[in-house]
C-alpha cells in the first residue's frame, strides 16, 4: 500500500431511508359490496450500517465516497400487502475504526471485532395501514399513517491501528529503518524529519513460527500534544498498541531529556498511555565503540523507571535481544 493510500480520517454524511406510507385502501371484490378496510403497513426505511472488516487496512474507499443515503421503505398496498423494506447500505471499516459525532465529536462506538455491525441511522418505521385501525364504533377508517422519515447525520470515521508494539520516538531517531529490518515491510527511508507521514505496519517473526505485529509511527515533535506538526493525527494511533517502544538516537544531545519529552506528550494527550508497558531501544549505536558505550551505560544507569538496551539497525546489533524482551512483554 502506497502511502497516499492510507487514510485514516474521513467525515460523511449518512441518511437512512424514510419509512412507507400505509394504505387506505379499502377492499373491492365482486358480489362483495362492502369488504371494510385492508390497506397494508408500508415498510422501514433502510438502516446505514457499519460494519468491521478484518481485510481492509485503511478508510481509503471511502475518502471519495462523501454521501451514503440507505433506500426508503415501499408504500403499503391492498389485501394487507406490507410494503417492502428499503434496502440497508452497508459501509465496511477496517478494525479500530471510531464512529464520532461530527458537531460533538462524541464517540459513538467503536469497531473492534470482524463482521461487528453497528446501526449508527435507523430506518423509519412503516406508518400502518387502514385495517388497523377498524372497530366496532368505526368500521370503515379512511385514513392511515404516514412513514418516518429517516434520520440524516455527519459522522467523523477515524482509525486507530491496531498493533502490538508501537514504535515511540522524534522524527529521525531510526523508526522506519527498525521496522524495515526486523519485518517485511517497506517504509520510506531517508534522512531527514518526517520522512513518514503515515503508520506502516510490519509483522514481526519470531521463534517457533510466532509473531507479533509493530507499527511505525510518525515522529513526535515537542508541542505534538497541542496539536503541532502532525500532532493528533499520529498520537491517537498509539492509543490501541500495547507495548510501546521508545527509539532514541545514540548521538542524541540529551537522551534522558528526549525520553521525558516524549513522555510528556504522551501524558498532556492521555494520561492512560503511560499505564502501557514501555522499553527504551538507544538506536544507531553502531556509531559507538565498547568503551563509548560504557560510558554511557554508566550515565544513564538508574535514569530510567524502565528497561533499556542498546541496538543498531544497519549492523543488526542488539536486534534478537529486543524480540525477546518484546515477546516477553507482549506475552506477561
Amino acid at each position: 500500500m502506497t502511502e497516499g493510500n492510507f487514510v485514516d480520517y474521513v467525515k460523511i454524511h449518512i441518511a437512512s431511508g424514510n419509512g412507507g406510507k400505509g394504505s387506505a385502501h379499502l377492499h373491492r371484490e365482486k358480489y362483495v359490496a362492502k369488504g371494510g378496510p385492508d390497506g397494508g403497513d408500508g415498510g422501514r426505511g433502510g438502516h446505514v450500517i457499519i460494519r468491521g472488516n478484518k481485510n481492509l487496512w485503511t478508510l481509503f474507499h471511502l475518502k471519495f465516497k462523501r454521501h451514503i443515503r440507505a433506500s426508503h421503505g415501499e408504500h403499503g398496498g391492498r389485501q394487507r400487502s406490507t410494503g417492502a423494506d428499503g434496502k440497508d447500505e452497508i459501509v465496511e471499516v477496517p478494525l479500530g475504526t471510531v464512529i464520532r459525532e461530527t458537531e460533538t465529536q462524541e464517540i459513538l462506538h467503536e469497531i473492534t471485532e470482524d463482521g461487528q455491525e453497528i446501526v449508527v441511522a435507523e430506518g423509519g418505521m412503516g406508518g400502518r395501514g387502514n385495517w388497523h385501525f377498524k372497530s366496532s364504533t368505526n368500521q370503515t377508517p379512511r385514513y392511515a399513517q404516514p412513514g418516518i422519515p429517516g434520520v440524516e447525520r455527519d459522522i467523523t470515521l477515524e482509525l486507530k491501528i491496531l498493533a502490538d508494539v508501537g514504535l515511540v520516538g522524534f522524527p529521525n531517531a531510526g523508526k522506519s529503518t527498525l521496522l524495515s529490518v526486523i519485518t517485511a515491510a517497506k517504509p520510506k527511508i531517508a534522512d531527514y524529519e518526517f520522512t513518514t507521514l503515515k503508520p506502516n505496519l510490519g509483522i514481526v517473526e519470531y521463534r517457533d513460527f510466532q509473531s507479533f505485529v509493530m507499527a511505525d509511527i510518525p515522529g513526535i515533535i515537542e508541542g505534538a500534544a497541542e496539536g503541532r506538526g502532525i500532532g493528533h493525527r499520529f498520537l491517537r494511533h498509539i492509543e490501541r498498541n500495547s507495548t510501546l517502544l521508545f527509539l532514541i538516537p545514540a548521538d542524541a544531545p540529551d537522551i534522558v531529556a528526549q525520553y521525558e519529552i516524549l513522555l510528556d506528550e504522551l501524558r498532556r494527550y492521555n494520561p492512560e498511555l503511560l499505564d502501557k508497558d514501555r522499553l527504551i531501544a538507544i538506536s544507531k549505536s553502531d556509531m559507538l565503540d565498547q568503551e563509548l558505550q560504557s560510558e554511557l551505560q554508566a550515565q544513564l544507569d538508574g535514569k530510567f523507571e524502565v528497561p533499556y538496551l542498546f541496538i543498531s539497525s544497519v549492523s543488526q546489533k542488539g536486534l534478537t535481544a529486543l524480540k525477546d524482551k518484546l515477546w516477553k512483554m507482549l506475552n506477561d
